[in-house]
């Protein structure tokens, strides 16, 4: 579906329970942005509701532990009961990278936990959600160096942990996190199966029409946007950076160098009342034009970002069910491959 031109109509259709959720934590988020560029953990600790991992399978037969990849690196699986999953012997492994503007939240977070057992239940697969390092304490690449250590963990087996060995692994990420998804995944290529970007978090200088007409829509606000990138680039860095401005990279690179040829197939899911959308369209649009595979781009008009925490909605379950689709294609064509078409653990950047 292509962008439209013109603003939506209104206000986006939400619950008022939602609506003051929304309100709530966009409040919380600003309050906790200091004009030095510092942020305010122990205020946003006092208010983020946050979840241990729990052994005992849940009302859909998810459980999950917690395990140590790195000294600082923390992964929380979350793996579906046989009753829930029919069969594990052939799960693929979703490694996922929560949203929060590179800046907020965690593995714990109670939003983001229910989100990945929701996705383990739905796809079924085993979830892999990495508490990767937050900006601006630390600022990228490290977010990505921490994804690219979680994947090669996850790749290597996840030290015992996973149910069977894995067979098909997926790279996936909502907001920031799609962002991380994006860089882990285009550093080991050949080793990702398929890509799901929950409305990735991408940015520029100029502002496009979607961030011009959306500026008062939840998540929105430029200087709140502003504030999270300079948090996160390298300094001095602007927004045109490869890091923030992906569909960009993607065309300087463009469809020559064959860089993006052998880039997983990939789903981007937009939301119509999402800042962000143009630029995500972009991305598809750039990755199409520089020879990726298999691009497939899921509208969502009614969306607001980040609406997929939000289980009521009649949008997430669909999300849900397209996402599931395209892990479960994916992950059959590429048990399906022979042997020799599947790329063995790529080492590039």
């Amino acid at each position: 579906m292509a962008s439209s031109d013109s603003p939506p109509p209104g206000k986006p259709p939400l619950p008022w329970r939602v609506r003051l959720l929304v309100g709530a934590a966009s409040f919380l988020h600003s309050a906790s942005l200091r004009a030095d560029g510092t942020v305010n953990r122990s205020l946003l600790s006092l208010f983020e509701r946050t979840v241990p991992p729990s052994s005992a399978p849940d009302a859909a037969g998810v459980s999950s532990t917690d395990h140590a990849v790195l000294s600082h690196l923390r992964v929380r699986l979350f793996v579906p009961a046989p009753a829930a999953s029919g069969s594990q012997s052939q799960l693929p492994v979703v490694v996922y990278f929560h949203g929060g503007g590179f800046v907020f939240h965690s593995v714990a977070t109670a939003q983001f936990d229910a989100l990945c057992r929701r996705l383990a239940a739905s796809i079924p697969a085993v979830v892999a959600s990495v508490d990767y390092r937050l900006a601006p304490e630390h600022r990228a690449p490290s977010a990505y160096d921490d994804g690219e250590a979680a994947l090669r963990w996850a790749l290597a087996g996840a030290g015992g942990a996973l149910p069977s060995p894995p067979t098909a692994v997926f790279v996936a990420g909502d907001s920031a996190g799609g962002n991380v998804a994006h860089h882990v995944a285009a550093r080991l290529q050949g080793s990702v199966a398929g890509l799901v970007l929950l409305q990735p978090f991408f940015g520029g200088e100029a502002a496009t029409a979607s961030e011009q007409r959306l500026r008062h829509a939840p998540f929105g606000a430029p200087e709140r946007l502003a504030w999270l990138w300079r948090a996160f680039l390298p300094p001095g860095a602007t927004r045109d950076h490869e890091s923030a401005n992906v569909p960009a990279a993607i065309q300087r690179d463009g469809a020559a160098a064959g860089r993006w040829r052998a880039f997983p197939p990939t789903l981007v899911c937009v939301g119509g009342w999402d800042v962000h959308q143009d630029r995500q369209r972009a991305y598809a649009h750039a990755l199409r034009a520089a020879g990726a595979e298999e691009v497939r781009v899921a509208e969502f008009p009614d969306a607001i970002h980040a609406f997929y925490v939000f289980d009521g909605f009649p949008d997430s379950q669909r999300l849900l069910a397209d996402v599931a689709e395209f892990v479960n294609r994916r992950a059959a064509e590429h048990l399906d491959a022979p042997v020799n078409d599947q790329c063995p653990l790529s080492t590039g950047s």
